[in-house]
Order: C-alpha cells, then sequence, then structure tokens
C-alpha cells in the first residue's frame, strides 16, 4: 500500500510510461502533475533516450525540470538548457565488447548515440530504428560509428528475441558494460554500472532529495534499477513481465492515464 505521505521526488520514464501513442500526454496526466507540484512534489524525467531526442519534445511539452536522459549517463537541466552531467562509454570498449557478443551470437545490427547535448544517432545499415520519431543518420561501416565521443551502444540481432540477446549478451561482456533491454527491439550496452537508477540518484540529489522521497513509474526492464532504489515503484498495466514481477503496484496502462490515477490518490 502507498503510505499516506504524498512523495517530494515524482520520477516518470517516457515511452509506454508517461507518453501516449504520438509522444503525447493526455491533459488528465498533465493535469494530475500541476496538481503534484502545487503539492511541492518535484518531477524528473528519466527516459533511455539521449538529449538530443528529448528536449524538442520536452519543450514542447511544457517540462522544465531536470531530465535523466541515455540510460541514466546524462542529466540535463531543461530550464536553463545545460547539461549537468555527461557520462562516455570508451569506444574501443564498445568496438571489444561488441567482438565478443558477435562471437557468441553472430551478425548484429549496431547504432550509437553520441554523448553531446547536439549529438547524433548514428546507425549502420541493417539496423531499424525501433521507434518512428526518433532519426538516425546512416554510416557506411561500422568504424563510422567511432568519430565522436558516445554513451551507449544500441544492438539488434536478426533472429533472436530481445530477452535471448540480453541474456547472451551479458553473459559474455556483462563484467565490462551495461547491458540493458529498453523497449521492445532495443538492447544497449552503456557504461558499468550506469543505469536509470545511478542517473536518479544524482539528480535527486541535485535537488535535496533521496531514495526515500520518491515514487517512481516505468514499463520497461530498464527500470528495474530506479525501482530497487525508490521507495515506490509502480509498473504500467502494458509493462513488461519483468518489471511488474518487482513492482510495489500496477498502474492502468499509459494509454489509460496511469500516472495520473496514482497521483490523484496521492495529491487529490
Amino acid at each position: 500500500m502507498l503510505t499516506p505521505q504524498p512523495y517530494a521526488l515524482i520520477a516518470t520514464d517516457l515511452d509506454g510510461t508517461l507518453l501516449r501513442a504520438g509522444d503525447t500526454v493526455s491533459r488528465r496526466s498533465r493535469a494530475a502533475l500541476a496538481r503534484a507540484a502545487e503539492a511541492g512534489a518535484r518531477h524528473i524525467v528519466a527516459t533511455g533516450r539521449p538529449v538530443p531526442q528529448v528536449r524538442s519534445l520536452l519543450a514542447d511539452l511544457g517540462y522544465r525540470g531536470l531530465a535523466v536522459c541515455g540510460q541514466g549517463a546524462q542529466v540535463y537541466d531543461t530550464g536553463t538548457e545545460t547539461m549537468l552531467s555527461s557520462l562516455t562509454l570508451d569506444r574501443d570498449l564498445a568496438e571489444t565488447a561488441l567482438g565478443k557478443i558477435e562471437a557468441e551470437v553472430g551478425l548484429v545490427h549496431v547504432a550509437v548515440n553520441q554523448s553531446a547535448a547536439d549529438g547524433l544517432t548514428l546507425a549502420e545499415h541493417g539496423y531499424r530504428m525501433p521507434h518512428p520519431t526518433l532519426p538516425a543518420t546512416r554510416v557506411g561501416a561500422r568504424l563510422g560509428l567511432w568519430t565522436a565521443p558516445i554513451n551507449k551502444v544500441l544492438v539488434r540481432h536478426p533472429e533472436l528475441s530481445d530477452e535471448e540477446l540480453v541474456v547472451a549478451a551479458r553473459g559474455v561482456v556483462g563484467d565490462l558494460v551495461t547491458v540493458t533491454m529498453a523497449g521492445p527491439d532495443t538492447v544497449e550496452l552503456q557504461p558499468f554500472g550506469v543505469t536509470k537508477a545511478t542517473g536518479l540518484a544524482a539528480a535527486a540529489q541535485r535537488l535535496g532529495l533521496g531514495p526515500e522521497d520518491a515514487i517512481v513509474f516505468g514499463d520497461m526492464p530498464n527500470d528495474i534499477p530506479m525501482f530497487a532504489w525508490a521507495a515506490h515503484g509502480v509498473a504500467m498495466a502494458n509493462a513488461h513481465p519483468a518489471l511488474k514481477a518487482v513492482a510495489d503496484e500496477i498502474t492502468l496502462s499509459n494509454e489509460d492515464d496511469g500516472i495520473a490515477v496514482i497521483l490523484e490518490r496521492l495529491y487529490g
């Protein structure tokens, strides 16, 4: 059961959680977040998307808070348009990890997110972006992926499921990088030990808040570390079974205002 005292920190994933189809946020969800803000709660967005892929989206939504991006590698202040921190994945290490994965499962298709606030998503031919609104610049060969610092590598296998790829990758490179399943057709490699929880902890600290203050919402296995960190974790009805298994509570789907249902109960 939720504690009767409202939480001072609300952390929400975007895709499949706060966002509806078409990257929209419903009026009901906006109103519920506004009521929570009036009660003194702070809202932090925590997403696997890198800063360049959320900056205009968050601006359109009128969001002015901190954003944890790139699976925890980036903390961005949307109000001042300032990158507060940005961790990078060593490119030689990334190549080594990919080599070990391909030795285990065969050829994979690869993309990378550059770490700068205006960085690009670069993709090999054969890599298909899982979300239609997320653009990628094609490179002629894998060598072209490493032209600038990166914060993560996105990997797809032509035959294996996401779950199978994650298990195989963790088996051979789990001591080199963090392997994350972030969404349908989205398996990612990021700096070792970096998760949404590490990014959220850093962002919360800037606000003088900690895990005991936090309620978090998510839908995919990449949200599991946040659920372990926060006082209360709420999975969406459309969430992956692995996240539901560790959730304190399950709400309605993102399309049915699942976040608003909980916030209305907490903040009136």
